[in-house]
Parts: structure tokens; sequence; C-alpha cells
């Protein structure tokens, strides 16, 4: 049992199953701020109702980021203490700023934002609701700032071994980081855009036809077919700048073994790192260039320039980063076809049929599919290091039994898997029980205080 390999497998793990819910929470509060801004303008409760069915998914997903986020942090410590004694000085100041701007500003006002609505004024609710939705970007904005620094370093130099700041702003600002915050910005806008209009056309097909329903079906559908384009135009922005500063990764995206130009855009193929090279492989010829370069004949990076001189590879593993890529373009795709089916649907009809809810219903969360696939191929792409050009990953493992690692390991994925079931049966029975609620009755919405004290008690009240 390798202490290594069990430690990374343990910590990606955690940060899979903890980026799933930031992931949610991040653009539901910007959706949240626009359901209470469409109540506030034109007075009509359905968007109001809207919100008390959402908010509750937000309080939800926001308890089980933080848990998640915990637990994560510590392993810091208990796995990986050449991080911090290497990179510390760097990490942990962005660590601390996103929970002193970030985590406090959404912890201080949740509370008024879930139980506020009727103690409140509707400017104070709004604001709180803003301040939250603020909060969860400047959170992601922090840990986007480290993350890119780890994989495009700059802004400090090395002393005696241990990474000193240099310019604060060149660390927080550096080359790859602008890129990665608006694809997580938007891969998070599409999560929740098909969250929501899965969780809605899931609640078309049990019979439900309220109005609420119906707005946050439109706002989820319509949502998507705008941010989809704007990700597709975001990635491949976003691969340049890889394509710049991490040129292995990108021929390991590709699997491209040799530099050349008219590189092939490869549909499909088993890469083999041994004979390296790839079998049964299906490509568009000049593909790789045309999109990397915008030239057919534009060179592309192989492979094969990233061997030392004993013979190993110098770049990250080929086939998950091969897989995984190809995984997030092709939900990307199907988002864009969904999205812009389903939107003309309503456009044209004002109403979806049976056929487009089952998809809608299916797709759900395919937000988090494709996040999980982008993040897999950005983090398995730095490899072998950790810190790209200071530390690599096998310096910075803590020296503990892989046995230890491997029994926190099966705790972990024993109570993830608890975790990520009932979360999702609450959400299910959120959406299907949604039309004999208290959300369903006519009543004025600054009454139904009940319904926010369910969003913050938690995975049982909610789903009750």
């Amino acid at each position: 049992m390798d202490a290594l390999i069990l430690s990374r497998i343990q910590f990606a793990a955690n940060i899979s199953f903890h980026i799933l819910f930031p992931t949610i929470t991040i653009a539901l509060g910007w959706v949240l701020l626009f359901f209470k801004w469409r109540y506030s303008r034109t007075g009509d409760d359905a968007w109001m109702k809207a919100y008390f069915f959402w908010v509750k998914v937000f309080a939800l997903s926001f308890a089980l980021g933080v848990v998640s986020g915990i637990t994560m942090s510590f392993q810091f410590g208990t796995n990986w203490p050449g991080f911090m004694e290497t990179v510390g000085n760097i990490a942990g100041p962005l660590l601390a700023y996103e929970v002193l701007t970030a985590f406090f500003l959404e912890a201080v006002f949740l509370g008024i934002m879930l139980f506020g609505f009727s103690r409140v004024s509707n400017f104070i609710h709004s604001l709180a609701t803003f301040l939250v939705a603020f909060g969860t970007t400047m959170s992601a904005f922090w840990i986007i700032a480290l993350n890119s620094w780890m994989h495009t370093p700059q802004g400090f130099e090395m002393r005696d071994g241990v990474a000193h700041a240099t310019d604060w702003l060149a660390i927080v600002f550096n080359p790859s980081m602008p890129y990665r915050l608006v694809h997580m910005l938007l891969a998070s806008g599409l999560t929740v855009a098909f969250l929501i209009a899965g969780l809605s056309a899931l609640r078309w097909l049990y019979g439900d036809r309220s109005e609420q329903m119906y707005k946050a079906l439109r706002t989820g559908v319509y949502m998507a077919a705008v941010l989809i384009p704007l990700q597709i135009f975001a990635g491949d922005m976003h691969g340049l700048n890889t394509l710049e500063h991490q040129p292995q990764k990108v021929a390991a995206m590709e699997a491209n073994w040799e530099t050349q130009g008219h590189a092939p855009l490869i549909l499909f193929a088993i890469p083999d790192e041994e004979t390296r090279e790839n079998h049964y492989e299906i490509g568009v010829p000049g593909g790789a260039s045309l999109i990397l370069k915008h030239h057919l004949d534009g060179v592309v990076p192989g492979l094969n320039d990233f061997v030392a001189e004993d013979g190993t590879a110098e770049h990250p593993p080929v086939l998950p980063l091969f897989v995984s890529f190809r995984v997030m373009v092709g939900i990307g795709m199907l988002m864009l076809a969904v999205s812009w089916a389903a939107g003309w649907m309503l456009w044209r009809k004002d109403d979806i049929n049976r056929p487009m809810a089952f998809i809608l219903a299916g797709m759900a969360f395919s937000g988090w599919v494709a996040t999980l696939a982008g993040w897999y191929t950005t983090e398995i792409g730095r490899q072998p290091w950790l810190v790209s050009g200071v530390i690599k990953t096998a310096d910075a493992v803590a020296p503990v039994p892989g046995s230890h690692v491997g029994l926190t390991l099966a705790t972990y994925l024993a109570l993830y898997a608890v975790l990520i079931v009932t979360y999702l049966t609450v959400l299910y029975k959120l959406a299907v029980r949604a039309h004999h609620s208290n959300l369903e009755q006519d009543s004025d919405p600054r009454d139904d205080t009940m319904t926010m004290g369910k969003a913050a008690g938690g995975a049982l009240a909610a789903g009750e």
C-alpha cells in the first residue's frame, strides 16, 4: 500500500466531494438574488416562492461544502506537510484571506437570508442575499488564485528551500488565474442552470404546473443557453493560456506524441505510454492545430519533447487527461444542444414536452460531471509537480504508513457515499413533493417563515 498513491487518492476523493457543493452555491446565490429582485420589481409571489424552494438547496449545499472543506484543509498537515513547509508563506495567507473576506461574510449574513424575510425590511433581506452571493464568489476568487499559482507560480523567491512572497499582486494575478476564475465561475453557472432546469423538469413530470416552477424552469434553461457559448469561448482562451505555460499538459490532453504541424484532433484513441503511441486512433486531420493555434499548419507540442535523458517521462499521465478532457468537452456540447432546444421550445410554446422533461431531469447533475472532469484534467495535468517547478508531489507527502492512509481513505469514501446519497435523496423529495408543500399555497410569502426555518434545519428538515 503505497502512501503516496493512497494520499493522492484520498485528497482527490476529498476535493472531488467538496467541489460539488461550492459549484452549486457560487452561482445559486446570484440566482436567488435574481429571484428576489424579480419579486421586488413585480410583486409576483411566484418569484418569492421560487426563492423559498431554492434557498433550501442553497442551505443544504452550503452546509456540506463547509464540512467537507474543513476536512480537506486538515490534510495539508496530515498528508502533505511538505506543501506547507515549502510554500506555506504563500498558501497560508491566501487561505486566510478566503476565510476573512468570504467565509465570514457568508456566515454572518446567511442567517438573515434564511430567517429574516419576515423580520427585516425587503431591502435588508435583499442586501443579505447579495452579500452571501458576493461572499461565495470571493471564496472562489481566493481559492482559484492559490490553485492557479500552483500551476503558474510567480511573485516569489526561494530562500533555503522555502518560498517567500516578493510581489503579492503577481502571486494573486498569476498568468493562469484570470482564465481559471472565469472558467470556474461559468462552470458553476452551468451547473446551477441545469440543476434548476432538471429539478423543475422533474416537478413537471410529477404534475407540478405552478407558476413558480415555470419561472425556475425558464430561468435555468435560458441561463444555460446563454452561458454555454460563453464557456466554450472561455475554454478556448484557457486552452491557449495553458498551451503557453504548460505545453506538456496540452500534449497529454491531445495524446499528441510528436511535435508537428497539421496535428490531428484525436476523437478516440487508447494512448499507450510504454510504446508512446495511440491505438485505434480516430482523428480529424489538422483539427488540433486549428483549435490550439487557430491555423491548420500550426505546430503543436508533442509528448516526446518532455522526456528526460534517462528515458523517464517529464509529463503528466496521458490516459486520464485524454479521457477526462473529452468527457468535459462532450458534456459541454450536449449542454449546448439541450439548452438551445429547450430554450427554443419554451420560447415557441411556453412549455416543454415529456421527452424534453426527461432529458432535462436526466441532465440535472451534468454540471457536476463536467466540473469533475475539468478539475481532473487541470490537477492531474500538473503532475509530477505539486507546485510547478518548485516542489514535486512525491517530496511533499507525509512519512506515514500506507495502511494508515488506506484506513482513513476507506472511512472517507464510506462517509461521502452516505452523504451524497442523502443529499440527492433530499433534493429528489423536495422536487416531487413540492406541489404538496406550503410553497404551492396562495399565502403571502412574508408569512412563510416555516419554509425559511426548514431551509436551515438540515437535510431531514428540508426533505420534509
